[in-house]
């Protein structure tokens, strides 16, 4: 590796030298893992991705982690968004969080972890079990495995998303938020459609920590009506 000369205070900027070693793809993930601020900061505060800055940039704002509630995070290896949700709501003490992934996750502090995949048809009643309860807010910030074909991705992310609104639906106690990452690609119309009819409010949201070039944003859906089996389980 090398460092590009500065002036002034500004930081120098790390290259890696592929060496005939890399593909040109690998060296630019590694020189922008290298050069992210959020990556660093993640590092030294002891959280497990830089995604966790996503989920408190738009907590933040959004204050629906609150302390006392029940969490369920869906896809959460390696942990990242499970840390902050833990510590904003008071688990396990006063909250409740539920992370689970199809791969395996080091334990993190407060967090109840099962290797489950939340498509299977026991997983409601599993989950709301394992949180004593219906969730208040229910996380995702999955993305399908990439192919490199952007229409192709897009496509699978949302038809995820979906799925994982379904689920919420049948998990989420009166009032609850859901949380997801999604794809900008025009195909989100159905999916805002059904959004809108079972929350109050519906809203986009591009966290700072987000890259500026990135395609993803978040939606964040709060208020949920109710009906089905969430709720009377409370």
């Amino acid at each position: 590796m090398s460092k590009s000369k500065g002036s002034g205070t500004r930081a120098l900027k790390v290259r890696v030298k592929t060496g005939g070693k890399r593909s040109l793809s690998s060296k630019l993930w590694l020189e922008r893992q290298l050069n992210d601020p959020y990556v660093a900061r993640a590092r030294r505060e002891g959280l497990r991705s830089r995604a966790a800055y996503k989920l408190s940039e738009i907590d933040d704002k959004a204050r629906f982690l609150k302390k006392g509630a029940r969490v369920l995070d869906l896809g959460a290896a390696p942990g990242g968004w499970s840390q902050v949700a833990a510590k904003r709501v008071g688990a396990p003490e006063q909250g409740k969080v539920v992370a689970i992934d199809i791969l395996e996750m080091e334990p993190v502090p407060g967090v109840t972890f099962a290797r489950l995949d939340f498509l299977d048809p026991v997983a409601p009643e599993k989950l709301r079990e394992m949180l004593g309860g219906p969730a208040d807010v229910v996380l995702s910030d999955m993305a399908a495995n990439a192919t490199g074909h952007a229409r192709t991705d897009h496509l699978k992310i949302m038809a995820l998303v979906e799925l994982a609104a379904e689920f919420a639906r049948e998990v989420l106690a009166p009032g609850g938020a859901f949380l997801a990452k999604v794809i900008q690609g025009g195909t989100e119309s159905a999916l805002l459609a059904a959004l809108k009819r079972d929350y109050k409010t519906v809203k986009h949201i591009k966290p700072p920590a987000s890259r500026q070039d990135s395609a993803e944003l978040y939606l964040l859906a709060t208020g949920f009506r109710g009906g089905g089996l969430n709720g009377r389980r409370r």
